[in-house]
């Protein structure tokens, strides 16, 4: 088994990490109709002699959630719940430093966190994502190791991300201990290749996850450009949510002084058009194996602030205790949230109920769909029946550039 099973049934997440396990270098990654494929060169693959490291390090097949997070969370603090996964906390709180908080999405804490993990010297780096003007499709991903380079990396991408270079950065800077950002597929990759790679373990300090409700393509992005009349080339700035807890797009260009703005509420119903195949199936809303998670609010009285704030969950006694310390510092403002709030702050908490039961219908009708050890029990089976159909005839018109024009019509519906 190798990675062409990952392709062949549509289960591939874009994380790229395929590409970093391979010990003979035989993937690249690269993008078909708006999303990261990984290409394998068969001339130079062995699996053919017993080589599988890229379909046992491969998230999009699935993974066992409960018994990667009994290993990996063992702490007696450490509680339960069938949403969150296990936790030792949950807090809000945001950046101390106001245009850290203001221009970050929702509180800024994961950024500043990670740059008073530099300055402390606690780590050497952290893997981020940036978009950049001068990369294929405006996004780059790299080791940060100064605040400047943590900040180019602040803000959502509502646009594929792969780590394909992550690994083998990593295992060139000797001696040398790192963070890793990244969505859940992310993490779920990495946390199996550390199984296979005892010295990449020992120089990963921790992993901090995203909250996720679901990837995008890059032909959102296209879309949005194109249906504002908006030029690709001369980028100097491309933010999807800037200046503000939701914030605003903001797009600046080389050759102009205006500045193009745009409320995030104006666009953010495209989303689900373009989601990517294999998300419909991701359980896994909380990033549940990441050391540390950081999201939104979108709950009272938190949501009515207009600078920022965050959510976080901490899972770790080391990590917990460090994001006390900074708080106690006067870096970020930190404070304990009940979390049954936290729950009831994220619509897509459902992931679990509502995409086990997507993997049902794929399964009735003869599609591949990941593995995992954990299903909660969908309590509105028909409405997810529903959501499924509605969710693939939005995703349809998405991927098929000539139907945008009915963009307009559906996505209100």
């Amino acid at each position: 088994m190798n990675i062409n099973y990952t392709i062949k049934n549509n289960l591939c997440t874009g994380c790229g990490i395929c590409e970093g396990a391979c010990p003979t270098s035989s993937i690249s990654m690269s993008v078909k109709n708006g999303i990261f494929i990984p290409v394998l060169n068969g001339d130079s693959c062995i699996s053919s002699n017993g080589c599988h490291r890229c379909y046992d390090t491969c998230p999009g097949i699935g993974i066992d959630l409960q018994k990667m997070a009994e290993k990996s969370f063992y702490s007696p603090e450490i509680q339960e719940d069938e949403k969150i996964g296990k936790y030792i906390n949950c807090y809000t709180g945001h950046s101390n430093e106001y245009d850290i908080r203001y221009h970050c999405a929702s509180g800024g804490v994961l950024s500043q966190f990670l740059i008073w993990l530099l300055e402390k010297k606690i780590i050497d780096g952290a893997v981020v994502t940036s978009f950049d003007p001068n990369f294929e499709l405006w996004v780059n991903s790299y080791i940060a190791k100064s605040k400047e380079e943590i900040l180019a990396a602040k803000s959502s991408k509502y646009a594929p991300v792969t780590l394909n270079q992550a690994i083998d950065d990593i295992k060139k800077d000797e001696g040398k201990k790192f963070v890793i950002v990244g969505l859940p597929c992310h993490i779920h990759g990495f946390r199996k290749y550390e199984v296979l790679d005892k010295k990449f373990k020992d120089k990963i300090l921790g992993y901090f996850g995203i909250y996720c409700s679901s990837g995008r393509s890059f032909n959102m992005t296209e879309y949005i450009f194109n249906s504002r009349s908006l030029p690709l080339q001369n980028l100097s700035y491309f933010s999807y949510r800037d200046e503000g807890c939701l914030g605003s797009m903001k797009i600046v260009y080389t050759d102009s002084l205006d500045i193009f703005k745009e409320e995030y509420t104006s666009y953010y119903k495209l989303r689900s058009i373009f989601v990517p195949h294999r998300c419909m199936f991701c359980i896994d809303h909380f990033n549940e194996l990441s050391d540390v998670s950081f999201g939104d609010i979108h709950i009272s009285p938190y949501k009515e602030d207009k600078i920022g704030i965050n959510s976080i969950v901490s899972r770790t006694p080391f990590f917990d205790k460090l994001l006390n310390d900074a708080a106690k510092e006067n870096i970020i403002s930190l404070n304990l949230l009940d979390k049954d709030t936290l729950i009831a702050s994220q619509i897509m908490s459902k992931k679990k109920e509502r995409n086990g039961t997507f993997m049902k219908v794929a399964n009735f009708l003869g599609q591949k769909t990941p593995s995992y050890d954990y299903r909660c029990n969908d309590k509105q089976k028909v409405k997810s029946i529903v959501a499924y159909f509605h969710t693939k005839i939005q995703m349809f018109v998405g991927f098929h550039k000539s139907l945008w024009f009915l963009i307009p019509l559906i996505k209100n519906k």
